[in-house]
């Protein structure tokens, strides 16, 4: 069996908010992604992803913003990483 994984960066923390960012890794060889390779994300939310056989394997931790902090740009928050077994 070989893994693919699908990292959704999403708007907010609910696994029904759109995707803003993404990046795809295919274990299988079948594909070659790459950054940037194209401007619309594979699914337009998270749900979406699980609607198609992806699993949720990890979500990011929720940290509120150090006071004073709170319109600060840093990483994207809402990672989620979703894998397909082939």
């Amino acid at each position: 069996m070989k893994q693919q994984v699908l990292v959704l960066y999403l708007a907010t923390s609910a696994l029904d908010a759109a995707v803003v960012g993404w990046s795809s890794y295919d274990g299988t060889g079948r594909t070659h992604p790459t950054a940037g390779d194209g401007d619309e994300p594979p699914y337009a939310t998270g749900v979406d992803a699980l609607r198609d056989g992806w699993r949720l394997f990890q979500a990011s931790q929720l940290i509120p913003p150090y006071p004073g902090h709170e319109y600060d740009t840093s990483f994207l928050k809402h990672e989620f990483f979703f894998e397909k077994m082939s």
